[in-house]
């Protein structure tokens, strides 16, 4: 373990710990989470998110990031993409069990806000097929985009005021990649089977668990990168 990695720890454990500690501080983060849910999801994804792509910078390129990684767009963009992640999952939640109860699921709704159940199971795992099957593709290539857009400027915070030229970057996207790879392995492998287990939990724990699978993304985008 490198010097570099043993300060990647301790600012971990800096963020987090507190939260585990003190019982005034998590009751706080509970009733933010509650009154201003999207802002936390700015902060959720923002901080989450990056430190995975950091992660996978770790495991690619032997550091964690470099003057041209561009921590603070990376940061701002995941901020914004998890604030519509997290508008995306209210929308799919309240949906797709009402949508259950039209074609004889009775009592899905109910389900879904109750303690574990295989009603409530089989709720969460169609939420999640849906999300990944409409959403996620969008956003993941959406995300590639931004990324692609962050990486050309070299990771200035300039970037963020510059127009993002959308169809030059989807027309040199390694397509092979992103429908072999990123689309058809890792949404059924892994996004459909992680996004079942978040809509099982309770609802102001279901952001934080996506943004937590938002870093492990980091770790997907660093194996498609070396694919």
């Amino acid at each position: 373990m490198k010097k570099q990695d043993i300060v990647a720890i301790l600012v971990v454990l800096a963020i987090f710990l507190p939260f585990f500690l003190s019982t005034p501080l998590y009751e706080f983060y509970l009733k933010t989470n509650g009154a201003h849910p999207y802002l936390l999801a700015f902060l959720k994804f923002g901080i989450l998110a990056t430190m995975g792509e950091m992660l996978a910078c770790r495991i690619r390129a032997g550091y964690y990031c470099n003057a041209q990684f561009g921590v603070v767009p990376k940061a701002l963009v995941w901020g914004l993409l998890g604030m519509w992640i997290a508008l995306a999952m209210k929308v799919f939640s309240a949906g797709i069990p009402v949508a259950l109860e039209k074609i004889g699921f009775e009592g899905q709704t109910a389900a879904m806000t109750g303690g574990f159940s295989w009603l409530k199971l089989w709720g969460a795992f169609c939420i999640s097929v849906m999300m990944n099957t409409s959403f996620a593709p969008v956003f993941m290539t959406l995300h590639k985009i931004t990324d692609t857009h962050i990486t050309k400027y070299n990771g200035q915070i300039s970037c963020l005021a510059k127009p993002i030229k959308i169809g030059e970057t989807l027309a040199n996207l390694d397509w092979k990649v992103q429908w072999n790879f990123v689309f058809k392995k890792t949404i059924p492998l892994f996004w459909i089977p992680a996004h079942t287990i978040t809509f099982i939990l309770p609802p102001n724990a279901q952001v934080l668990f996506a943004a937590l699978l938002g870093a492990v993304l980091g770790l997907i985008l660093a194996i498609a990168a070396r694919k």
